[in-house]
C-alpha cells in the first residue's frame, strides 16, 4: 500500500521540494535574523536583554507578520497568470503590489514607532527589560521598510517559480546579520558595546541591503523580461490594488491570528518572571525555525496549486496538494522526535542559565508534540490560498487560536496552576483545531473543484 501510495504521488514529491528547497531557506531566512539576535544577546548580554528581545520580537513579529501577509497576496496572483501564459498581466501586478508594500511599510513602521513603543512599558513587564527593549524595537521597526520592499520583488520572483536568487540573498544578508550583531553587541574593532541595540542596528542594515539586491536582480534578469514589459513604478489601478488586497489582507489576518497567539503567550508567561520568559523565547524560537521549513513548503504549495488552477488541471492540483502534506508530516515527526529526545541539550545554544534550561527543556517536548499540527495546518493554508479560498481559513484560525487556544492556555496556566506548560498545552490544541478543520476545507474545496470541471 506504501508503495503504491508513494508511486501515485512521486512526480509531486519531486516537483513541490525542487521549488519547495529555495523558499525553505528564504522563509528560515526572516526568522534567523531574530533567532540570531537571540543567540548573540543570550550568549554575550545576558538572561536579562535575552528576555527584551523576547518581549520585542513577540511585539514585532505580530506586526512584521501583517506586512508579511499583505505582500504573500502577490504569488498566487502570479502563479495563476503564469501558468495560463497571461505574461503581460504579472508585469501590471507587480506594479500595484509594489506601490501598496511600500505604503504598508511606511504605516507599519508609524505604528511601530508611535504605537507600540508606547504601549511597551504598560504590559507588566520588569523595568529592566522594558529600558533596554525599547530602543531595540526602534530600530526594529524602521528595518520593516525595507523588509516590504524585498518581500515585494521575492513573491513575484518565487510566483514565477524562480526561488533560488531569494534564497542566497537571504544567505548572504543572514550571515551579514550575525558578523555586525556579534561586531555591535560585544564592541569590536574599535566600536563600543551596545548591547540588545546592536542586534537591531545589524537587522536594520541586513535587511535595506537585501531589499536593494532583490530590487536590482529582479529589474535587471533576463528571466524577468517578457514579464517586465507593462511594469511601471507608478502606475497603480483599483481592480489590480483590490485583487491583491483580497488575498493579502486575509492572508495578512490568518498570520496575525496565530503569532499574535504565540505572542500573546509571550508577553503573558512575562508575567511569571523573567525565567520563564527567556525560556519560552528558546523554546518558541526554535519550532518557529522548524515552522518556517514547513511554510516553505506551503508557499510552494501554494504556487502549485495557483499554476494548476490557471491551466484548470484539477486533478493534479489535489494531488499536489496531498503530497504537500505527505512531505510536511515526514519533515514535522523528525523534527519532534528530536526536540523530545535533545529537549536537554537544545537550550544551550542560548544561554548557561541552568533555571532557565530546565524550564526550556520542559516545553521543547510540548513543541515537540505539536510540530506535526503546526505543519499540516500551514500546509492547509498554502492549499487553499493558491485556489483563492482565503475568508474561511481567516475564521478558522481565529477559532483556533483566540476562541480555543489561548482561553484554554490561560485556564491550563493559572487556574490549574500549571504555569507555562499550561499555555503551551493551550496553544497545542489550538494548533490541532486549525489543522483539523483546514484539511476538511482543503477536501471540500478541492473535490468542489474536481467536481464541477467533470460536468
Amino acid at each position: 500500500m506504501l508503495k503504491a501510495l508513494y508511486t501515485k504521488y512521486k512526480p509531486y514529491y519531486k516537483e513541490n521540494l525542487i521549488l519547495a528547497s529555495p523558499i525553505v531557506v528564504s522563509q528560515i531566512g526572516h526568522m534567523a535574523v531574530h533567532i540570531a539576535d537571540s543567540v548573540i544577546v543570550g550568549q554575550f548580554a545576558g538572561t536579562v536583554q535575552l528576555a527584551a528581545v523576547s518581549l520585542v520580537n513577540s511585539l514585532f513579529t505580530i506586526i512584521m507578520v501583517l506586512g508579511l501577509g499583505l505582500s504573500y497576496g502577490l504569488t498566487p496572483l502570479i502563479a495563476k497568470q503564469n501558468g495560463g501564459k497571461n505574461y503581460s498581466e504579472c508585469g501590471r501586478l507587480l506594479s500595484n503590489s509594489l506601490l501598496i508594500n511600500i505604503i504598508s511599510g511606511i504605516i507599519l513602521y508609524l505604528l511601530l514607532h508611535f504605537g507600540t513603543l508606547s504601549i511597551i512599558s504598560h504590559l507588566g513587564q520588569s523595568p529592566e527589560v522594558v529600558a533596554y527593549a525599547k530602543p531595540y524595537l526602534g530600530l526594529l521597526a524602521f528595518s520593516i521598510i525595507p523588509l516590504m520592499i524585498f518581500q515585494t520583488f521575492k513573491q513575484f520572483a518565487e510566483g514565477l517559480g524562480f526561488t533560488m536568487q531569494a534564497m542566497m540573498i537571504s544567505i548572504f544578508g543572514n550571515i551579514l546579520n550575525i558578523i555586525l550583531g556579534i561586531i555591535f553587541v560585544k564592541g569590536m574593532f574599535g566600536i563600543e558595546s551596545m548591547g540588545v541595540k546592536g542586534v537591531g542596528l545589524s537587522t536594520l542594515i541586513d535587511r535595506t541591503l537585501m531589499a536593494v539586491v532583490m530590487g536590482f536582480y529582479v529589474m535587471r534578469s533576463k528571466n524577468f523580461k517578457v514579464y517586465l514589459e507593462h511594469f511601471k513604478v507608478y502606475a497603480i489601478d483599483k481592480i489590480r490594488s483590490i485583487q491583491i488586497i483580497k488575498i493579502g489582507a486575509p492572508v495578512a489576518m490568518q498570520y496575525i491570528f496565530e503569532i499574535s497567539a504565540f505572542s500573546g503567550a509571550a508577553i503573558i508567561i512575562g508575567t511569571i518572571g523573567a525565567a520563564p520568559q527567556a525560556a519560552h523565547q528558546i523554546a518558541i524560537t526554535l519550532a518557529a525555525l522548524t515552522y518556517m521549513v514547513a511554510s516553505g513548503i506551503a508557499s510552494a504549495a501554494t504556487i502549485k496549486t495557483g499554476n494548476y488552477l490557471g491551466q484548470k488541471n484539477f486533478t493534479d492540483l489535489r494531488r499536489s496538494a496531498i503530497a504537500s502534506y505527505h512531505v510536511v508530516i515526514a519533515f514535522m515527526s523528525c523534527t519532534a522526535l528530536l526536540f523530545i529526545l535533545a529537549n536537554s541539550l537544545l537550550p544551550y545554544l542560548y544561554t548557561s542559565d541552568l533555571k532557565v534550561i530546565e524550564i526550556a527543556a520542559q516545553l521543547l517536548i510540548i513543541a515537540g508534540f505539536f510540530q506535526l499540527f503546526d505543519g499540516t495546518q500551514v500546509v492547509g493554508l498554502g492549499v487553499l490560498r493558491g485556489i483563492g479560498d482565503v475568508n474561511m481559513p481567516t475564521f478558522i484560525t481565529f477559532l483556533s487560536y483566540w476562541i480555543i487556544g489561548i482561553p484554554l492556555g490561560y485556564f491550563l496556566g493559572f487556574h490549574l496552576n500549571m504555569g507555562v506548560r499550561g499555555i503551551w498545552y493551550g496553544l497545542t490544541f489550538g494548533l490541532l483545531t486549525a489543522s483539523i478543520l483546514l484539511f476538511f476545507r482543503f477536501q471540500h474545496r478541492t473535490r468542489l473543484l474536481i467536481q464541477t470541471s467533470s460536468k
